[in-house]
């Protein structure tokens, strides 16, 4: 008893700050809590949307457009750089093959440096070596400078899709991403028109060096719209994201991305729905259209253009309907899929190797749909990931498509080779057939594997 009032007594001796000490007091016994509480991240406001929005996009989307500009180039050029470097089809391949793979073993890396630096800064970084890379294609005059070039340039177009998409995921609303995924996509094939009508042109007036000299200091204007308009995020959202203190272990990072079975959903959408398309677009559509199909330079940069056009098409229809139902996604998927097949099933089943124009231009019509359909992978990590994971998400299923690419470009060249031993030029409408069955391949390969896992993602 003598205890209990000498405990008393010593808050009550110093009467005037009584009422500050007994709030301290009755607060001790939570203390273990209240840091928690306090230290836990402030919940972020939904992204606003609106005006300044879609300047955000609209200044970073520029950069996917220029970078668009660079990948695409080389599709209208393959003739031009055979000659140039005295290459046949197999090393032809090689620089998109070299590109592609470049673009794609950066994805993973790209999103780990997005989500750890912010997308403003990996958009720069990607600007100059896109520069960097076609400046210096520009006066190469053997093969394995320029082939060095395009990896410079495949490492630059690695950082601007990631890092657009997550410019629109901080600036936009989560209902709105589909619809402007897929406009990212549509605007994107405004630099594949560029390359298709202006670029095909320049360089038959131009002549090759003053062409890609040209495209290489687009950028200085892009880097300046970049470096004094852009902003990551709007004010006060996505706070979490630049806090100092433990980032998680890449590695441990990227398991946990790969653990989501919607992720690995996402990589077999984009592998399976992107190759034929960008491997028609990219390198052998022209060859194809030239030399197998006798048509002239003017008329396959038509078809080419139609090519642009059908998937900028796809890309505003395909955004509609995704941002109405989400459960559109695996229909538009396994639709897609099943009329590349079949379109080019009928191309390459044609008596003689030379169909009709209006089957080429539907298959080119349907082509147009492989693109927009393989932004519904990113759709698929993009809503079974958190924020912070988004950029390492999408890096891995970006990657999808163009291994895809690549796994075709090669194999296409590799065939076009042994079928037609006396090298460019002579390439057949039988050898082009033959050579264009691979893609079944890539093809049987990814839609067993949607297959496979579409059980697992409630689609």
């Amino acid at each position: 008893m003598p205890v209990e009032p000498a405990r008393s007594a010593r808050p009550l001796s110093a009467p005037a700050p009584r009422s500050a000490a007994e709030p301290r007091s009755a607060a001790a016994p939570a203390s273990p809590v209240a840091p928690v509480s306090s230290a836990a991240p402030v919940p972020a406001p939904a992204p606003p949307g609106g005006r300044a929005a879609w300047l955000a996009w609209s200044i970073g989307v520029s950069v996917y457009i220029l970078a668009v500009i660079h990948r695409t180039s080389l599709g209208v050029a393959g003739l031009d750089a055979a000659d140039r470097f005295g290459i046949g089809a197999s090393a032809l391949s090689t620089f998109s093959i070299l590109q592609v793979l470049v673009y794609a073993a950066m994805q993973i890396p790209v999103g780990l440096l997005v989500d750890r630096f912010g997308p403003r800064r990996v958009l720069l970084l990607g600007i100059l070596l896109l520069s960097t890379g076609q400046l210096a294609f520009a006066f190469s005059s053997s093969f394995a400078p320029a082939l060095a070039s395009r990896a410079v340039l495949g490492c630059g177009d690695a950082m601007t899709f990631i890092s657009v998409l997550r410019i629109a995921a901080r600036w936009f609303p989560a209902a709105k991403n589909p619809f402007v995924a897929q406009l990212t996509g549509l605007a994107g094939m405004g630099g594949n028109l560029v390359t298709t009508v202006v670029l095909a042109q320049a360089l038959h007036s131009e002549g090759w060096t003053p062409t890609f000299a040209a495209i290489a200091l687009l950028g200085v204007a892009v880097f300046a719209l970049v470096a004094l308009f852009l902003k990551d995020s709007p004010a006060a959202v996505h706070p979490a994201e630049h806090r100092p203190g433990p980032r998680p272990r890449i590695g441990r990072q990227v398991r946990a991305c790969w653990r989501e079975p919607g992720t690995r959903l996402g990589l077999w959408v984009h592998f399976t729905t992107q190759f034929p398309g960008n491997a028609f677009g990219l390198l052998w559509g022209l060859p194809y259209l030239v030399e197998a199909q006798g048509m002239s330079r003017a008329e396959a940069g038509g078809l080419l253009t139609l090519l642009v056009l059908s998937n900028m098409s796809f890309g505003f229809l395909f955004g509609r309907v995704l941002s109405v139902s989400a459960r559109a996604r695996m229909p538009i998927v396994l639709t897609v899929i099943a009329a590349t097949g079949l379109g080019w099933a009928l191309v390459l089943a044609w008596p003689g190797g030379h169909p009709p124009f209006w089957l080429l231009a539907g298959i080119i019509l349907v082509m147009g749909s492989n693109g927009p359909a393989s932004l519904v992978g990113l759709d698929y990590a993009r809503a079974r990931n958190p924020v912070e994971r988004l950029g390492t998400a999408s890096g891995i299923v970006n990657m999808g498509g163009f291994i895809g690419t690549m796994i075709t470009l090669f194999g296409i060249g590799v065939l076009l080779d042994a079928l037609s031993p006396a090298g460019a030029g002579s390439y057949s409408a039988a050898a082009f057939r033959w050579a264009f069955c691979w893609q079944y391949v890539p093809l049987a390969v990814g839609t067993a594997m949607i297959l496979r896992l579409r059980r697992k993602v409630a689609t």
